[in-house]
């Protein structure tokens, strides 16, 4: 086990298992299909991005560099909230962009879904991160991984 220390964005705590993209996170390209249709699980539709391409991201810790994409970005991390088909965290390598900085924020004062939000964890937490690893976020912007 490894922890490591991040900026709290949105507050929280949570354990869940390890989604990873090594690449930038597309939020309208991955998740509109799981927003427009019905898809429960969010299995990412951005066919850009192989690292999560057909994964399920709903509550799963999500570990990204960054986001990338359109300026929908953060309204559809907060539709994603509002739905239930968010990730449980999302914990960025780098420092968050305002895009989904907003999302963030927006989701943990107007939904009542919890999605804790740490960036600044270094290419080391990336680095070491893998799929299906164990997440615990814990109070302070701690971030352990199993």
């Amino acid at each position: 086990m490894r922890q490591f220390k991040g900026r709290i964005v949105t507050p929280g705590t949570c354990t869940s298992e390890a989604v990873v993209t090594r690449q930038g996170f597309n939020t309208l390209a991955s998740l509109q299909k799981a927003l427009q249709f019905g898809d429960k699980s969010a299995k990412v539709n951005d066919q850009n991005n192989p690292d999560l391409y057909g994964k399920p991201i709903a509550g799963k810790a999500l570990c990204l560099p960054q986001t990338i994409g359109s300026t929908t970005g953060g309204l559809v991390l907060y539709c994603a909230a509002q739905m239930k088909r968010n990730p449980s965290c999302m914990l960025f390598s780098n420092r968050i962009d305002s895009l989904a900085c907003a999302g963030a924020v927006l989701a943990s004062v107007w939904s009542d879904t919890s999605m804790p939000v740490i960036d600044e964890l270094g290419d080391d937490f990336l680095n070491y991160v893998k799929d299906g690893m164990k997440i615990t976020i814990k109070e302070g912007g701690i971030v352990e991984v199993e």
